[in-house]
């Protein structure tokens, strides 16, 4: 098999969100004295929680917090312009990223991602990793009226790339949205274990390092 494009998910597959949101609400914490009520650790550790891996967005995250710690003088609406704004300055890639989107790039691999989320916000935090000037084709959500694990958006991001369905790989951290979405399609697919998914996934692949990813793409190419 010649593998002459692979497609990313962003959120858990390219960006350590879990890293980076703890990161970001500490920071966010310091910055805000009307948070300062709560013990830190407390305010952070229910905030991850309430964001449960980024599948409730902090509009509600932030009015239950408000609510639940009975924080004064701010409003929620406040907090989360904050989010939108400053989360992108605490974006974590995963180890061996670069290096690997370059040695893919650098064998003549495409590359394109496909994220669900907020168009601009998402863009923002995509450009963050440092990342983007790899990427050929960036298809976000918001911005296509079509989100994972709609067949059309894998669809959309092959013709815009000219490539196959059959001469493509998908990695993605999320069992249905990334793995059996793209499969559906005839896309080869690379789970990245995710410890929020505790049973194995039905993939053609699974790392757990983005580094094993170059020489499983690498190989099918007959190249090491």
């Amino acid at each position: 098999m010649d593998i002459k494009a692979v497609l990313f998910d962003l959120d858990g597959t390219l960006l350590n969100r879990d890293a980076s949101l703890v990161f970001f609400v500490r920071d966010q914490y310091d910055r805000f004295s009307q948070l300062q009520l709560v013990e830190k650790d407390i305010f952070v550790r229910r905030f991850i929680e309430l964001d449960n891996h980024g599948y409730v967005w902090k509009d509600k995250v932030y009015q239950q917090l408000i609510d639940e710690f009975s924080i004064q003088d701010i409003e929620w609406t406040e907090l989360l312009g904050d989010y939108l704004i400053s989360f992108q300055r605490h974006c974590i890639g995963f180890p061996n990223m670069i290096t690997m989107l370059t040695q893919l790039k650098n064998n003549g691999v495409k590359l394109a991602l496909i994220s669900n989320g907020y168009g601009q916000f998402q863009y923002d935090n995509f450009k963050a990793l440092g990342i983007s000037h790899l990427f050929d084709e960036v298809l976000i959500s918001e911005w296509e009226g079509l989100r994972k694990p709609n067949p059309e958006i894998f669809i959309r991001a092959l013709s815009k790339l000219g490539v196959r369905a059959e001469d493509a790989l998908f990695v993605g951290d999320h069992p249905e949205n990334d793995i059996r979405a793209s499969r559906d399609v005839g896309i080869k697919a690379v789970w990245k274990r995710n410890k929020q998914f505790l049973s194995e996934v039905d993939a053609d692949a699974i790392i757990n390092d983005l580094e094993e990813l170059t020489q499983y793409a690498l190989r099918s190419n007959g190249k090491r």
